[in-house]
Parts: structure tokens; sequence; C-alpha cells
């Protein structure tokens, strides 16, 4: 996928997982581009799955939040998760440092509980987002070796197309 545009990128890569789980990325994508203004977009096609990660600039080392697409399902990472306060105890994940919420749907991404979270995480952010840079989005990742990116037929084998 090695210089293809950010958005064709994306876009190949989403093609490659079950619809369902590609319906829940896009539309917590949206969601979070309207969340937040300015944020710079991280798009890495690793060997765990897609990764979609939003932070004040261009090195993935600054994200903040991040969507991380599996065969079955999407995580919203909080990559300082551990720092968060949440009250509601809606994060999972017991690292030493991130903390995830599994995404059903993309709209929970709107639920209240989860908004406070992405609110906290960005206002402690250092640098912080600049809401009215214009968004930018930003390949940094990819690899041949990946994990099959669609679950596992009944058989065993990978799932066909």
């Amino acid at each position: 996928m090695a210089g293809r545009a950010p958005l064709g990128m994306l876009n190949a890569c989403l093609a490659e997982y079950d619809p369902a789980v590609a319906r829940i990325a896009r539309s917590a994508r949206a969601r979070l581009h309207k969340r937040l203004p300015g944020a710079v977009e991280l798009i890495g096609d690793t060997y765990t799955g897609l990764a979609i990660g939003f932070g004040p600039t261009g090195r993935p080392k600054d994200a903040i939040i991040s969507l991380v697409l599996y065969p079955r399902w999407v995580n919203l990472f909080f990559l300082r998760g551990t720092t968060l306060e949440d009250p509601a105890s809606v994060l999972q994940g017991k690292g030493s440092r991130v903390r995830h919420i599994r995404l059903d749907h993309g709209s929970l991404v709107d639920d209240p509980r989860v908004a406070r979270l992405i609110a906290r995480a960005c206002a402690q952010a250092v640098p912080s987002i600049d809401p009215t840079a214009r968004r930018r989005t930003i390949t940094f990742a990819s690899t041949a070796k990946r994990r099959p990116r669609r679950p596992a037929a009944a058989g065993g084998g990978a799932a066909s197309e």
C-alpha cells in the first residue's frame, strides 16, 4: 500500500474487514472528526490491525486516542488512559498506560461518558490539538506481514470474501 494517498489506503484497508466492522469504524471515525477539530489523523496498517489515531502532531507518539480494527470488533484506545478520571468505569484494560472501550457501534463515541473521557484526554495532552488547524491525514505504517483481517471460517481457515 506504499505510495497510495492516505484516504485511498484507508478505504482499501477497510475493504479487507467484515462490512459490519468497517461500518463501525467509519461511523466512529466520522464522529471523532467532529469531536476533534484540528486533530492530525494517523493511519497505520499494522500487524495487529488497522489503527486510526488522532493527535496534535503527525508523530504517532503524540496520538491521544486511536481506533483499532480487529477481525470481529473495533476498540477506541485512550493512549494515556491510566491517567484519566473514569467515574463511570467504562475504560477496560490492565496495562501500565493504555485503556480502551470496545465499540459495538460508532455512535458510542457520542455517549456522554465516552465524550467526557475524550475531552479529558484532550485536555491533558501536551502539546494540545489546535482546533483551528486544518485537518491532515497521514499514513505512518504499513506492513506486509499481518494477522487476518476477517474472522476465521468455521473450518479453521481464513474467511473468504
